[in-house]
């Protein structure tokens, strides 16, 4: 296997080696007119999303600026919402439902590196996907970690890293994220 098969693969992988470095930097020259783009030019940073993402709903939209390595690894659903300063690490898949609202400052990471540092030192990394459910709001400030599952229906607190998964019709908040409670018929008055 090459290293972009491995990193595809979730296996450990070079970040420079196989082409990779060139994907990410075209990534980076997309997101660099995809963040400088007018404000009133909605379809232009319509068409130059899809060409970032892997995949995305007719009424996507992500407000910029917008960061990631690769782009070709997010996929994101319909109805889905991100505010300023979105940040993801995509070296493994990141799929994100319908409905999704994302708040400002949020960073979806894939990406993981070896605990020793002997190992560490050799540049190695890995990814884990990440995935989002249908309806979830993810508050300002959060951070998703390497291999995280969020379920439908759930709320993220602000400032939360969620490193474990969180079931689906839950509020969780805290570092680490722990859910709170449930999500209830009480809760549909505002």
């Amino acid at each position: 296997m090459n290293h972009k098969e491995r990193m595809l693969a979730g296996l450990p992988f070079k970040p420079w080696e196989d082409g990779l470095s060139e994907e990410r930097m075209a990534c980076q020259q997309r997101l660099a007119r995809y963040n400088t783009l007018p404000p009133e030019d909605r379809t232009a940073a319509s068409a130059l999303l899809r060409e970032i993402l892997g995949d995305m709903g007719e009424t996507a939209r992500i407000v910029p600026p917008f960061y990631c390595d690769y782009g070709k690894n997010i996929r994101v659903g319909e109805n889905f919402f991100a505010n300023f300063h979105l940040t993801v690490l995509d070296s493994a898949p990141v799929v994100i439902g319908k409905n999704a609202q994302i708040a400002p400052n949020v960073s979806i990471y894939t990406a993981g590196h070896p605990l020793h540092p002997d190992t560490r030192a050799t540049g190695m990394e890995y990814g884990l996907p990440v995935t989002v459910g249908d309806n979830v709001w993810l508050g300002g400030n959060v951070v998703l970690c390497p291999g995280v599952t969020i379920g439908d229906n759930v709320v993220i607190g602000a400032g939360s890293v969620v490193t474990r998964d969180i079931p689906s019709w839950t509020v969780a908040a805290g570092n680490p994220c722990r859910v709170l409670r449930s999500i209830t018929e009480e809760d549909r008055a505002f």
